[in-house]
């Protein structure tokens, strides 16, 4: 009788031991968020392959930043992919765990991201940088995560606020038809379009861009007769500059990244010189990258984004300030690709200081708190909605010849849109139909509030 008590106490034992294990297990690999030795571990994710590729050091370098100038980080390289040390935010340190490098697609995108969360340990996210991206990362840190903390990069399809509408998932930037806001107005009431085209990369982030182009056009009595959508990565635009009509009044272009050099390129081969008053386009057209790139064919042009380039206000001036540990990402201040991740990291630290660096309780109390910061931004106020999307001026800029001595086209600031929300006046909700390839439809209503009161802009 004692020799099968004692096995059965043995196998008790074991059995305990093994749901220890398990229990431990599990917790390691759990969402939930527990906080040691005073660390708040952070990820950063961007692109740097692909069409965006370019970009990579702007998007981490306009975080990074943040902790240089306000937080006490140390850049560990003339880069800021070589990371930084050094930062404490409420008295606690910040460990940068790592740097995700996706390349536009949704599957890079969460691979990066499990590596930095759930491999890497990251307690809060920043990031990613193209649509289905963000789309991807939303649902993640809705289904996956949700004790954990997801700041967009930069991203800006509709549906990942709008429609995931993830609890811990904070975007401090416009989504794409916000960047729009004003250009369907001008084309109709300044360059006189009746008729229009539209082309964009055929994923999420131009379905949105173009959207918010289409909804404000069509609106205000314009017809937007073809839209025409090469695959994001295209080199050979031939066939799809064949597809756009010679007889409409003008062309919205919302190819962007790399594709944008190469369909402009291609475009001027096949018909000749760009014009100014046929062709505008989204946020692209004016990132200091592109229009170094492209130079002089978009002199005239009218483009759109939440960034007023040739403003010198106090603040503007502040901002450029703040980029200078990293000379090469400074000089790209007046791209929304610097600016988004550097919205996400302000955010960031003003919510951790403001719950004194606690990070406990599923990190509730920091979910909390960013849901009510207000950014004093460089180009005006940002604050979140009730879907945690950002509500932001937009700009409507005009291309303006190279300065003497140089080859690189101006900017000049011509329209304020002020206060863009998600919804863009009534026109998007949760219950509308997803943007794709043919949503929305061109349909004449009630134009968005700014149409008609958009504020003249002159920073001399």
């Amino acid at each position: 009788m004692l020799r099968p008590q004692r096995n059965e106490f043995r196998r008790l034992l074991a059995t305990a031991a093994l749901g220890l294990l398990a229990v431990t297990a599990c917790a390691n690999n759990s969402s939930t968020t527990t906080t040691t030795s005073g660390v708040i571990k952070i990820g950063i994710l961007s692109d740097c392959a692909g069409d965006f590729g370019s970009f990579y050091n702007d998007d981490i370098g306009g975080a990074l930043s943040v902790l240089a100038a306000h937080y006490g980080g140390k850049a560990t390289g003339s880069l800021p992919k070589d990371g930084m040390t050094g930062a404490k935010i409420a008295g606690k340190d910040i460990q940068i765990v790592g740097f995700g490098c996706s390349d536009s697609t949704a599957n890079k995108a969460i691979e990066e991201t499990r590596r930095l969360v759930e491999q890497l340990g990251a307690d809060i996210l920043i990031g990613p940088l193209s649509g289905d991206e963000g789309i991807a990362v939303a649902n993640y840190a809705k289904t996956n995560q949700p004790n954990k903390t997801f700041l967009n990069g930069i991203s800006g399809a509709q549906e990942a606020t709008l429609k995931v509408q993830a609890p811990n998932f904070f975007r401090f930037n416009p989504d794409g038809a916000q960047w729009s806001a004003g250009l369907g107005s001008y084309a109709y009431n300044k360059l006189g379009w009746r008729t229009a085209a539209v082309i964009g990369d055929d994923y999420a982030f131009p379905y949105t861009s173009l959207a918010g182009f289409i909804a404000e056009f069509c609106a205000i009595g314009g017809n937007v007769t073809k839209r025409v959508w090469p695959p994001l990565g295209t080199t050979d635009f031939s066939s799809f500059v064949a597809q756009l009509p010679t007889n409409v009044d003008g062309t919205f272009v919302g190819i962007g990244g790399a594709g944008l050099i190469t369909f402009l390129k291609q475009y001027q081969q096949a018909n000749g010189a760009i014009s100014s008053k046929h062709f505008m386009g989204n946020l692209f057209w004016i990132d200091p990258q592109l229009l170094t790139a492209i130079g002089t064919p978009l002199v005239g042009a009218v483009a759109a984004s939440g960034i007023a380039a040739d403003d010198t206000s106090a603040q503007t001036k502040a901002y450029v300030q703040e980029l200078s540990v990293y000379p090469a990402t400074q000089k790209d201040a007046a791209s929304v690709f610097t600016l988004g991740y550097w919205s996400a990291m302000t955010a960031l630290g003003m919510a951790l200081t403001s719950v004194n660096g606690d990070i406990s309780g599923n990190q509730k109390a920091l979910q909390a708190a960013l849901a009510k910061i207000v950014i004093d931004g460089p180009y005006g106020k940002i604050s979140l909605d009730s879907n945690r999307q950002a509500i932001a001026d937009n700009w409507v800029t005009q291309v303006t010849p190279p300065p003497a001595g140089s080859n690189v086209p101006g900017l000049k600031t011509i329209l304020q849109i002020p206060k863009v929300d998600q919804t863009f006046g009534g026109f998007f909700s949760s219950s509308t139909p997803n943007l794709d390839r043919s949503n929305p439809p061109c349909a004449k209503k009630t134009p968005p509030p700014w149409v008609g009161n958009e504020v003249p802009v002159n920073f001399g």
